[in-house]
């Protein structure tokens, strides 16, 4: 990272392009509630250090957050909260209060990266969806009311509890449904269009 950084910076690029890695919530030894999110102890030895450069160098982290996945976590899992559909408030840490949990587990990151040197790396959203179908909440209902909320969101500038005042940026997963992919079911339905290219969901990006 440091030697392509340095290449890009020497080629005059550093205003276009931005080095990164990605992280995600399996990092986090702890996420609940947001405020004490952790990274387990067996990888802080090489986050910390990518962190730092990250916050020296002002350039973002990436990290992956499925609200799906930890809806599926908890046998007692909150659908509406994992949805952006909650009625309202659905957590209390300290003086932030979440409806989503697509904000909580944003949060946790930030809380885990300010402990190790990170409090003011912005963090990208570098993949994000919701299965149509395959398991316990995956249907092609749901996943459209994850990604019309989602957007919406993300393109408003309320920001985080945490993070307020700001729009997020946001890469959602994934492009087509993977018929071919291994492990769990719900993994080959995650695309916003079929593998016969027809689109599963009327979204818009606007």
């Amino acid at each position: 990272m440091r030697n392509l950084h340095n290449a890009i910076r020497a080629a005059r690029l550093g205003n276009q392009i931005k080095v990164s890695t990605a992280t995600y919530t399996g990092l986090l030894a702890t996420s609940y509630p947001p405020s004490n999110g952790v990274f387990h102890d067996n990888v802080r030895g090489f986050i910390e250090p990518i962190i730092r450069f990250l916050a020296h160098c002002n350039l973002p982290m990436l990290a992956n957050i499925y609200p799906y996945f930890g809806y599926l976590g908890d046998p007692n899992g909150n659908l509406p909260y994992a949805l952006f559909t909650a009625p309202g408030t659905v957590v209390s840490d300290n003086d932030h209060h979440y409806s989503n949990l697509f904000d909580a587990m944003l949060d946790a990151h930030y809380a885990a990266q300010a402990r190790i040197g990170g409090k003011n790396v912005n963090i990208v959203v570098s993949e994000t969806g919701w299965p149509s179908a395959g398991g316990r909440g995956a249907s092609v209902e749901n996943a459209r009311k994850y990604y019309a909320n989602l957007i919406r969101h993300v393109k408003g500038t309320s920001g985080t509890p945490i993070k307020p005042g700001r729009s997020i940026e946001t890469y959602l997963f994934a492009m087509f449904d993977e018929n071919r992919k291994a492990g769990a079911e719900t993994e080959k339905h995650f695309g916003l269009f079929s593998p016969n290219k027809q689109s599963k969901y009327q979204l818009s990006l606007n």
